[in-house]
């Protein structure tokens, strides 16, 4: 079967009419909306590297999506659309129909059209999504405008993924196989959070980025991590190794300042908040237990380790 064919027997659904051209030319068309940002993010996966090899291929195709769509959230943007680069070792046409599908699953729970991208052989699997949103002017939360005083804030639970990871098999295999962004969340984030974002190689290390944007410090109350009952049987060390340096969680890490978490408060979420620390000026992130300072060195996800 040759590209063409792989392309339109795949991966060439209708779009919705927000897109004016998808699949099938040289190049896809959209009309940005009014007094709107474009919000571009990539990601790539590798099999063996970023994934099981024999993960059940409509979980890679939920995955590569929905972790392209945590990178739009983390900005405070709407989601619309994506692009997709996929080299194949050889052509499986029920990998293909298994992967298409949870790619398209992913795409229609978060109202995003696939309007573009690419089919070639490789010698590995490796998939490169790109994916499109919009935000208003001015408003797109980055990672470099968290205050002293900021609360810092992080949805659902952390440390699931990497749990999973080292249990196959274990019910919270689900969070690894099929993350989902907070796209609600990030959108109801705007004008309220002061630096977002999403924990995709590990709380500690990403949390980091956003202390080093900002040019400041934190403090992490240990006792107040969100973490899965599975992780709470498991001693200290551990369940904060997974907590804080897991990685995959795909959740929004935010701070925000205390007036504007108390309005977070009035609108209706779709996932848990916790408050698990504060922004302070003196650089560097700290970690506390029932008030006792507790000295951890993590290492988050490494991509060329």
């Amino acid at each position: 079967m040759a590209e063409f064919s792989i392309i339109d027997t795949y991966f060439n659904r209708k779009n919705a009419n927000s897109v004016d051209l998808g699949v099938g030319d040289d190049s896809a068309l959209l009309t940005p909306p009014p007094q709107q940002q474009l919000v571009i993010c990539a990601d790539t996966l590798v099999a063996g590297r970023h994934f099981p090899i024999d993960t059940d291929p409509h979980a890679i195709g939920w995955k590569s999506v929905a972790v392209n769509l945590s990178d739009i959230a983390a900005m405070g943007a709407t989601p619309h659309s994506i692009l997709l680069a996929l080299s194949l070792p050889q052509i499986d046409h029920d990998w293909l129909k298994a992967f298409s599908q949870g790619l398209y699953d992913c795409c229609d729970q978060f109202g995003v059209n696939l309007i573009g991208g690419d089919t070639t052989q490789s010698p590995h699997l490796t998939l490169s999504v790109t994916a499109l949103g919009w935000v208003d002017i001015g408003q797109a939360i980055t990672r470099s405008g968290a205050k002293p005083g900021d609360l810092i804030c992080v949805s659902g639970t952390v440390g699931d993924a990497a749990f999973a990871l080292n249990h196959l098999g274990h019910p919270l295999q689900k969070r690894l196989d099929y993350p989902t962004p907070r796209c609600q969340l990030g959108a109801a984030l705007k004008r309220l959070a002061n630096s977002m974002i999403d924990v995709s190689d590990g709380l500690a290390q990403d949390l980091g980025h956003i202390l080093k944007a900002s040019q400041v410090g934190a403090k992490l109350q240990l006792e107040n991590l969100p973490i899965s009952p599975a992780l709470h049987a498991l001693s200290d060390e551990q369940k904060w190794q997974y907590a804080l340096a897991g990685g995959d969680d795909y959740e929004l890490c935010f701070t925000i300042s205390p007036q504007n978490y108390q309005k977070l408060l009035q609108k209706q979420l779709d996932v848990p908040i916790s408050i698990i620390g504060k922004i302070q000026p003196q650089h560097g992130l700290t970690f506390e237990k029932d008030g006792v300072d507790h000295l951890l060195q993590f290492n988050g996800y490494q991509h060329f380790a």
